[in-house]
């Protein structure tokens, strides 16, 4: 792996995880549902514009419009719906937690219902991924936590581990930032028709929800996608996927810095359990070198 993958990996890692602060600081604020769908309208405008620019067209394979509305469906509507719900009363740094959770998930359920044989060490990591849950979990329940709000996180989770499992690569056959653009634009019909039927229009605007809803329009919402497409290409999924390992880390150190939340010594036990859990089933996925002939 060369060091621009690296820098490529840990801006992603970055990106990604800080889109729960962003998220957060936007539904003290806004309607959840409401600046997620007009979320989804600005990135995916953007991302076909910009891809048209770029000579991208919209006449995708079968299995690229498959993959689209999946994953549009799955990751933007329920994944990250469903979260920004419940943001209104889960801290920023338990939500990025249970999210990252979801390699963990995603090698369960594969091995649960499609026959995915599982090496030793994702046995191993999967089991310590469970007890950093736990402690966390435990944790927070016994300090009061809304259950409700956690329950949503672990349903987003699983949602998009279900996408995860069943589309296949949507960036073969290019048009990379096209469908990108267009997953989103079927988050923002999607989740608009849910905050049409449940939420009015109630917004206290200020200096940081402009802020905020700016950074994670274009942050989170556009650039760490095509970093993330861009990082796939250049090392493979297996080796990307390696940097969601990361993500416990910067959610709550980013959570701590932008919203001061803080978390006890068994929550900091459990980040790191978590962290070297998702390390170990990416690295147990990692073919084996091929021995030079003596």
């Amino acid at each position: 792996m060369d060091f621009r993958a690296i820098l490529m990996g840990l801006g992603f890692a970055l990106m990604w995880s800080s889109a729960f602060t962003s998220g957060r600081i936007i539904v003290q604020y806004a309607p959840p549902l409401t600046a997620l769908a007009i979320r989804f309208l600005i990135s995916g405008m953007l991302g076909v514009i910009i891809a048209r620019m770029m000579g991208q067209g919209w006449r995708l394979s079968r299995e690229q419009w498959q993959s689209t509305v999946i994953f549009g469906l799955c990751q933007n509507a329920l994944y990250l719906g469903l979260i920004f719900v419940a943001m209104q009363w889960v801290e920023a740094s338990v939500v990025s937690i249970i999210a990252s959770t979801m390699p963990l998930m995603v090698a369960f359920f594969g091995w649960l219902l499609m026959g995915q044989r599982l090496k030793p060490m994702a046995i191993a990591g999967l089991v310590a991924g469970v007890i950093g849950v736990s402690l966390i979990m435990g944790a927070r329940i016994t300090g009061g936590i809304d259950l409700a709000g956690l329950a949503l996180c672990l349903l987003a989770t699983l949602a998009l581990t279900v996408a995860t499992l069943t589309v296949r690569s949507a960036a073969a056959g290019g048009n990379v930032l096209m469908i990108v653009g267009l997953q989103m634009l079927v988050g923002a019909v999607a989740v608009g028709i849910a905050a049409l039927l449940f939420e009015t229009w109630t917004v206290t605007w200020s200096p940081r929800l402009i802020a905020a809803f700016t950074y994670t329009t274009l942050v989170p919402g556009l650039l760490a996608t095509w970093v993330w497409f861009r990082l796939v290409g250049r090392i493979g999924a297996v080796k990307a996927a390696s940097f969601h390992f990361l993500n416990p880390f910067f959610g709550v150190a980013v959570a701590a810095a932008l919203l001061g939340e803080r978390l006890g010594s068994l929550d900091l036990i459990g980040v790191a359990i978590i962290a070297i859990s998702i390390f170990m089933v990416q690295m147990s996925k990692r073919e084996p070198a091929p021995r030079e002939a003596s």
